[in-house]
C-alpha cells in the first residue's frame, strides 16, 4: 500500500532560487503543452497523447537551453501531470459532472514539482535533490517502506519533500470491538457506547485574528508589495487551521482504529451540506470528512473494517423499538412512547451501528 510522508525542508538562499527556477520552468512547459494539446485538437480534430509530448522533450532541450537545468523525469512528470487533468476532464464529461477543462497555471496555482524515480535521496540531514542541491530536511520520523517519488512543494513561503512511499500493512490484533458513530457540530462526534470526541472549534478560536488579517488585506493596494505581505500572512493563519485541525483528526482516528475491530459512519453529502449558511462554517471547522478519511485509510493498513450507510431516519428512528419519532434539530433527547429516553446522538449512533452490522452479515 502507498503512504505519503511530508518532511519540512530548509533550503539556503540559493537553493530557494533553484527550487523556484524548477517551479517557473515546469509551469511554463505545462502552459505550452496545453496550449499544443488545443491547438491539434482545433486543426485536426484529435488531442495529443502522452507519449507524443513527451517525445517532444529532447528536441525542446536544444531549443530551450534552460530545461537543461531541470531533471529530466521532472519535465516528464510535467507532461504526466497534464495527461492525468485530461484524463480526468474525460472522466467527469463521460460521468455527466461539471467537466472543468484543463486550465492554464498562473504562477499563483502551480507550486510543485516531483521526482518520480530518481534525482533525489536523502542522506543523514540533507536531501540530496538533482539540479538543486544538498537541502537541509527536518526528518522528524524516517520513511517506512521504498521509496516511489519526491514532491517539492512551496507553499506561503514555506517548503516541504513529500515521499510516496511502497509499505507493507501493518496489522493490529484482531479486536471484536464495535462501534457506531454520529457525527456532529457541537461536538465533533458522538459513539454508541456513549463517547464523546470533542470539536476544537479551531476556527472559531482564530476568528478574530482571521478577520483583523482579512481587514488588513482589504486596505492595501492591489499588486502593491504591503498586500502581497498581508496576503501571505492571512494564508498562513488559514494554513495553521488547516494543520490544527488535520493533527487533531489524525489523533482521534488512531485512537478509533486501535480499539474497534469495526467502525460505522453516516455516508454523508458534506458537499452539499456545506451549502446550507447556517451551518456551513461549524461544518467545516469541525473536520467531518478528515475524520472519516483517517480512520479508513488507517484502518485498511490495520485490517479493521470501515462501513458507511445510509444516514436516513437514523436521528429519528428510536434504536430500542424501530418506531419513528419525529423530533426537530433543537430537541437533543430522543423519548420514546416505548419507554426509551436517550440523547439523541447517541440514539443516532447506535442505530448507524446496527445498519453497518445489517450491511456486514
Amino acid at each position: 500500500m502507498q503512504r505519503t510522508y511530508k518532511f519540512r525542508l530548509y533550503p539556503t538562499k540559493e537553493e530557494q532560487e533553484n527550487i523556484h527556477f524548477v517551479l517557473e520552468c515546469c509551469r511554463l512547459l505545462y502552459n505550452r503543452l496545453l496550449a499544443e494539446r488545443i491547438a491539434a485538437y482545433k486543426q485536426s480534430g484529435r488531442s495529443l497523447t502522452y507519449y507524443e509530448q513527451k517525445a517532444t522533450l529532447p528536441e525542446r532541450k536544444l531549443y530551450i537551453p534552460a530545461l537543461k537545468n531541470v531533471h529530466s523525469q521532472v519535465l516528464q512528470n510535467v507532461v504526466e501531470r497534464l495527461d492525468k487533468a485530461y484524463q480526468a476532464f474525460f472522466r467527469r464529461v463521460k460521468n455527466a459532472e461539471k467537466a472543468g477543462y484543463p486550465r492554464f497555471k498562473p504562477e499563483s496555482q502551480y507550486n510543485s514539482f516531483t521526482y518520480p524515480q530518481s534525482g533525489f535521496s536523502i542522506e543523514g540531514k540533507q536531501l540530496l535533490l538533482s539540479k538543486i542541491g544538498d537541502v537541509r530536511i527536518r526528518l522528524h520520523r524516517q520513511p517506512q517502506g521504498r521509496i516511489k517519488t519526491c514532491t517539492i512543494i512551496v507553499k506561503n513561503d514555506n517548503y516541504y519533500a513529500c515521499f510516496s512511499c511502497e509499505v507493507e500493512s501493518q496489522r493490529l490484533p484482531v479486536s471484536e470491538k464495535q462501534i457506531g458513530i454520529d457525527l456532529g457540530v457541537s461536538q465533533l462526534a458522538v459513539t454508541s457506547d456513549g463517547d464523546r470526541i470533542e470539536s476544537p472549534k479551531f476556527l472559531r478560536k482564530s476568528e478574530d485574528k482571521l478577520k483583523r488579517k482579512q481587514r488588513a488585506v482589504s486596505k492595501k493596494k492591489h499588486g502593491s508589495n504591503r498586500r502581497r505581505k498581508a496576503v501571505r500572512e492571512l494564508a498562513k493563519l488559514h494554513e495553521k487551521v488547516a494543520n490544527q485541525r488535520r493533527d487533531y483528526a489524525h489523533k482521534e482516528s488512531r485512537k478509533l482504529v486501535n480499539e474497534y475491530g469495526l467502525i460505522a459512519f453516516e455516508d454523508l453529502n458534506i458537499q452539499r451540506m456545506v451549502k446550507n449558511h447556517r451551518l456551513a462554517k461549524s461544518i467545516v471547522d469541525a473536520g467531518w470528512s478528515g475524520l472519516v478519511q483517517f480512520v479508513t485509510y488507517k484502518a485498511e493498513s490495520a485490517g479493521r473494517q470501515v462501513v458507511q450507510v445510509n444516514p436516513y431516519n437514523t436521528s429519528q428512528q428510536c434504536s430500542n423499538c424501530g418506531e419513528i419519532v419525529k423530533k426537530s434539530l433543537a430537541v437533543r433527547v430522543h423519548q420514546c412512547s416505548c419507554g426509551y429516553v436517550a440523547d439523541r446522538d447517541e440514539n443516532a449512533a447506535i442505530n448507524i451501528l446496527k445498519l453497518a452490522l445489517q450491511n456486514v452479515s
